[in-house]
Parts: structure tokens; sequence; C-alpha cells
């Protein structure tokens, strides 16, 4: 790959053994000691990280011009973000470690899906880099012991999966999915099959192979990966959005209902799958707009754009 290297690219070296000693330290230290040394390390990143930082700056810019409402970037906006962005990575080690309970956690669930975790057939949450994901742990783990597998792009699927039997996650499980060939796609639909969910974030485009629609995202044109959405209809099954935003010291997990089913012809599967992914990219710009510093993808999301320069 020629330019640039690939958001994935830069992640994959370092997230395996960073997630190693996280989980070790965690285990030992506990939130309390191991804070202090979470907020150093990423405000260390804040000072040199001159790419996240413009990308955290250009997301605050959209936002402020999109919504109107939330304030325009500024630094100490962007260090702001930063912070949140170490509060949820103590959030997450907390759930990986058993820590956080279904009783502290907010469920808004107005069309009842929570019920249908118990169902015959599983279905599909597709959710983003917004507030925090593990958090769908309390789901799997907590609530209604769903088996909940996680669709990850990174190679290391299978030694966090040690991890997190380490911690003691037995219903969660994270299976890589660089491709949707048919192996992946049999595997995938003898779990539905057994009532267990999937799961995948719908605002990362992955490091192979990517095949990404252009929407409209904040008042801007942004790729968003076309691989939720084909899934769902080669898969045949409903489609549902999770968010997970901390407000007010608590997480908040909002289930809401997206496709019945996806369906397209041959001719008009690009088309078909551009109007969800536009639908996905409006409801994510609506609860960016709650929790605007809780979104956390430090990477030029908008490739074109170099008029929001900080």
């Amino acid at each position: 790959m020629s330019g640039q290297q690939h958001w994935a690219e830069q992640r994959e070296r370092g997230s395996l053994r960073l997630m190693q000693l996280t989980a070790w330290l965690a285990r030992r230290l506990g939130r309390r000691w191991l804070s202090p040394l979470i907020h150093v390390i990423v405000a260390y990143f804040f000072v040199f990280g001159r790419r996240a930082r413009r990308s955290a700056w250009q997301y605050q810019q959209h936002l402020h011009r999109f919504s109107g409402q939330t304030p325009a970037p500024s630094q100490w906006r962007v260090f702001r973000q930063f912070m949140a962005f170490a509060d949820a990575l103590l959030d997450k080690l907390d759930a990986w470690n058993g820590r956080l309970r279904l009783a502290d956690i907010d469920i808004v669930d107005p069309a009842g899906l929570r019920g249908q975790l118990r169902g015959a057939r599983g279905q599909l949450l597709v959710g983003a880099h917004l507030g925090n994901l593990e958090v769908c742990r309390a789901l799997a783990e907590l609530g209604e012991q769903v088996t909940m597998n996680v669709l990850v792009h990174t190679r290391h699927a299978e030694q966090f999966n040690r991890l997190l039997g380490e911690a003691g996650a037995s219903h969660l499980r994270l299976i890589q999915v660089s491709e949707l060939d048919p192996a992946i796609m049999l595997q995938l639909s003898q779990r539905l099959e057994r009532g267990e969910w999937l799961a995948i974030a719908g605002d990362r485009v992955p490091l192979h192979g990517a095949r990404t629609c252009t929407v409209d995202f904040l008042g801007q044109p942004a790729a968003f990966p076309q691989g939720p959405w084909l899934l769902a209809g080669l898969l045949g099954c409903p489609v549902n959005l999770l968010f997970c935003l901390k407000r007010e010291g608590r997480y908040q997990i909002t289930l809401e209902p997206f496709a019945e089913q996806l369906q397209w012809r041959r001719a008009e599967r690009e088309q078909v799958i551009r109007q969800w992914a536009a639908r996905y990219a409006e409801r994510l710009g609506h609860y960016c707009g709650h929790a605007p510093l809780q979104w956390f993808n430090f990477y030029p999301f908008w490739k074109s754009d170099d008029d929001a320069t900080p």
C-alpha cells in the first residue's frame, strides 16, 4: 500500500501487546492506580500525535457546522476528547474484568429488542466507535446470557479471545472477518441459527479488500464500509443499531431497530447498500450530537478535508 499508512495497519502492531499489558496491570493494580498512568499515556499521544489532533479537530468542526449546537473546536476541546478516550479505556478494562454490573447501565429499548436476545434465531447489531461498545458485554454476560460474536478486522482475534477468557468472558467472542468469503458466511449463518447474535462497527473501513461507498456524514462526503450491509443482506437477518454513550457518569445503551431485512436485485445492490449506509451515517451523526466528545476515530475520516486546520 502506497501513501499514508492505513489506520488498521498502524494499530495492528501494538494493539495486542498493549491490550495484554493493560489487562495485566488492571488485574494487579485496579482502576484507582491505573487511571493516572492511562491518562498520562493518552496525554502523551495528544502532545505528539499531530495527525490524531488534526483528525479530532476536523470532526469537531464538522459537527459544530452541521448541528449548529455543539461548540466550535478548540485545543481544549480536542484535549477533552482525548481524555474522554482515556476514561473509555478504563471502562473497557472494567468490562473485561467483570467489574461492570448490569445495574450500572441504563438501557433504552423502546422497541423491546432486548427481549429478542433469547430468540430462536440471532440478529445483527451495528454499532460505532462512539462511546464504548465493550459495554455490550453487559448484555451478553450479565443480562440474557446470549452469545455475542463481535466481528473485527484484527489478525489477532484468537489472542484477544484468550485474554477475554482469562477475564471470565464466556459469552463474548471476537471473529476476524477480513473478507466475507463462503467459509465465514457459513460460520456466521450457523451461529445465527443457534440463536447467537452478531455485532459489527459500521464506521471503520477494513485494511484489505475494502468495499466502501461515499455518503453524507455531518454535512461532508465520507467513505463508509459496505460490509455490515452486505453481511445483513446475504444472511437475511434483521439489523439493529447499538449505541453506548456515557452520560452523567453512567453508560446508556440504546437499542434501535434499523431494518427487518435488506434485499436487492443484482443491478440495484450498490444503490441499496449506499442508501442503508447513508441512513446509518445519519443516525451516527444524530448520536454524535448527544455525546460530541465520545467519537473515538482519531484518523482522517474525511480524506479530502483541508479546510479545518487547527
